[in-house]
């Protein structure tokens, strides 16, 4: 292994960073908010795809305060696109701990951060030293990959073995004199440079260093298990009109994409005979009749950390028991989870991942 205390790629990275970093509005501004904000978005999306959710979270949210005073609704809807919801809603009740408990002042310490509701080792690391300039690591996936190649760590890196002796690592060869840099360079550089599949090494700065190249295992580093096992799972959905409203269903309070707004489903069904049974025993309980098209109008797939959906969606017109009631009576009728709204009101709702992508079905009335 190679030398760890002092190593000569540090200032290596560190000077390829200083000329190829990206620009980003959450760098070298000193908000430990802005940047909280920008770790937490990053997680499981990409910095290109998530910087127009960023502006448009600063432009809601601009403060601590702001986003510890808004709903948890209006930060769904605001995070909606992102997916992962529970970053969002976690989030939310992390700065609200800040403001009523720590004077609305971000923690400067990894103990207390990490007391914070979704606040985990890298978030917490990577606040502290780019806000504060603390000497604290951010080790996160990009971290584990590229310093299992640097230093020829056949560990899995997934396993608390290989974390641990990783992080390790990491934490001996973090520049005290700039651990916000190095956070961030290692950031760039394994999503320029040192990426999963093929790493461009003709670029690396510090190839001459690297392990995995000296001895030709790039290839077989970083080592991953993969444990989950992902289930496949049917969805037939319904897009069932009620005059100019759509029939709309807001999730469980918990589990999978809670609290978020889809169109009526069931799960877990193999023919259209038995999507349509289960569709119209949903909405009978609801007071609805149902006429289902037996056409799929669209197809997806929606791929979550846990489970696939295969999605196929028809059309379908309710008809309600009674003399012509009101939209207003059907309303008041209805349970809380349930509702009609009108195609124009889409926007306003936080849509359940895919759900999001049929609304393209519900063409506008003008």
């Amino acid at each position: 292994m190679k030398e760890i205390n002092n190593p000569k790629w540090v200032p290596q990275l560190l000077a390829w960073y200083d000329v190829n970093k990206r620009d980003l509005p959450w760098r070298d501004c000193g908000d430990p908010y802005k940047v909280w904000v920008s770790e937490v978005m990053s997680q499981q999306t990409r910095i290109e795809a998530m910087k127009p959710y960023y502006d448009n979270w600063m432009r809601l949210f601009p403060t601590l305060e702001d986003l510890a005073k808004a709903t948890e609704d209006e930060v769904v809807h605001a995070w909606q696109g992102l997916g992962y919801y529970s970053r969002a809603r976690n989030l939310r009740l992390g700065v609200q701990d800040v403001v009523n408990n720590y004077g609305g002042v971000v923690p400067h310490n990894r103990k207390d951060m990490e007391s914070l509701k979704g606040v985990g080792s890298y978030t917490a690391g990577a606040v502290l030293s780019m806000a504060y300039g603390e000497p604290e690591v951010a080790v996160d996936g990009n971290v584990l990959r590229i310093y299992a190649r640097l230093y020829g760590i056949f560990d899995d890196i997934l396993s608390t073995k290989g974390k641990k002796a990783i992080t390790a690592i990491v934490e001996d060869t973090l520049p005290h004199d700039r651990p916000g840099d190095f956070n961030q360079a290692l950031m760039d550089f394994g999503s320029a440079v040192c990426i999963p599949k093929t790493p461009r090494c003709g670029e690396c700065p510090i190839v001459n260093t690297c392990h995995a190249y000296q001895h030709n295992v790039t290839d077989q580093l970083p080592v991953r298990i993969k444990k989950t096992k992902v289930v496949d799972v049917p969805v037939f959905v319904g897009i069932l009109r009620y005059g100019d409203y759509y029939l709309l269903h807001k999730r469980p309070n918990r589990g999978l994409l809670r609290s978020m707004w889809e169109f009526p489903s069931v799960e877990n069904v193999d023919s259209y005979d038995a999507a349509e049974s289960g569709l119209t025993e949903l909405v009978g309980a609801l007071g609805f009749g149902l006429s289902l098209q037996p056409v799929i109008v669209k197809e997806l797939t929606h791929v979550f950390s846990h489970r696939k959906w295969f999605m196929k969606a028809f059309r379908g017109d309710l008809q309600y028991a009674g003399d012509h009631p009101s939209i207003e009576t059907i309303q008041k009728q209805l349970p809380k989870d349930w509702m009609l709204i009108k195609r124009e009101e889409f926007a306003d709702y936080a849509w359940a991942g895919p759900h999001g992508k049929l609304t393209e079905l519900c063409p506008i009335v003008e």
